[in-house]
């Protein structure tokens, strides 16, 4: 990860959503202004957790049963690939992965009894996302914040 400085930037606006800072931002890159004296950077992070749905064994068997078919592909295309019979270890790949990845998918479901039967997304959000600028670009960023109606914070 690299060393982010943000010492020598100023805040130029203060948005609650990410797509109003990215907006601004591409509003200055229309009229011409160097963006890249500027930096978007969230605060306040939150892991949000949204559920999708009861997770049952047969539907942790489906699930298991498709990332199987993908493995399953990829190692038949491996050997495939690796031998003269293309076709071959492909389906077998495929059938094989489909069953291994069903049987494993409702192994593993079953092995939490019941202590999460419900399947997510998860995702990281900001609360705030502060435009900043170099000391330098600040007066014009600004001005630019100025002109769409919007009031600069020093």
């Amino acid at each position: 990860m690299t060393d982010i400085d943000l010492s020598n930037l100023k805040l130029v606006v203060s948005y609650r959503e990410y797509a109003s800072a990215q907006k601004f931002v591409d509003s200055l890159s229309d009229r011409g202004f160097d963006v890249s004296s500027v930096s978007i950077v969230g605060s306040g992070l939150l892991m949000v957790e949204k559920v999708v749905g009861r997770l049952t064994t047969a539907r942790a068997a489906m699930a298991g049963a498709a990332s199987g078919l993908w493995f399953g592909v990829f190692l038949g295309l491996l050997f495939g690939l690796a031998t003269p019979y293309f076709w071959g270890p492909l389906l077998y790949g495929i059938v094989l992965g489909v069953i291994f990845g069903a049987v494993f998918g409702a192994l593993g479901h079953a092995a939490l009894r019941g202590t999460r039967d419900f399947a997510s997304t998860r995702t990281v959000v900001a609360q705030q996302y502060d435009v900043l600028a170099t000391a330098a670009a600040w007066e014009d960023a600004s001005s630019a914040l100025a002109e769409l109606g919007q009031t600069p914070r020093q």
